[in-house]
């Protein structure tokens, strides 16, 4: 059997809803996108464009690899690039790589929550 394609709006709703299930994590809107945060740090940021997904997440283990390897991949504006940050932009119709999406989702909860957080995050599966 083929696996199912996950189109951007499935992948931003998937996202958005694995971030929701870290500790203390709340979902806002600045800017007209949908962020999401552990206290006042966002971790991920997640909008559609067009029918195309647009995401960022901090990736200060792999995201040296994320850009030399996928081309959905970029340093960030505005600077965060340089404190690594990484967007992934995928066009209309794209297949999404959720999986590894949610591997870095993971990744960016960590490098920012609070050390206090992160301990809560071992009696958690999957996390």
């Amino acid at each position: 059997m083929a696996k199912k394609k996950t189109n951007a709006a499935q992948a931003k709703k998937a996202l958005l809803k694995a971030g929701l299930e870290y500790p203390e994590a709340w979902e806002d809107h600045p800017w007209g996108e949908s962020v999401v945060k552990v206290g006042k740090k966002i971790f991920l940021f997640a909008g559609l464009e067009g029918s195309g997904l647009r995401c960022t997440l901090k990736l200060p283990e792999t995201g040296e690899a994320a850009l030399a390897t996928f081309s959905f991949t970029a340093p960030t504006g505005y600077g965060l690039g340089k404190s690594g940050w990484v967007t992934c932009s995928f066009e209309e119709g794209a297949d999404v790589p959720l999986p590894l999406l949610l591997e870095w989702l993971a990744e960016s909860y960590r490098a920012i929550a609070p050390k206090k957080l992160l301990k809560q995050l071992g009696s958690m599966s999957g996390k």
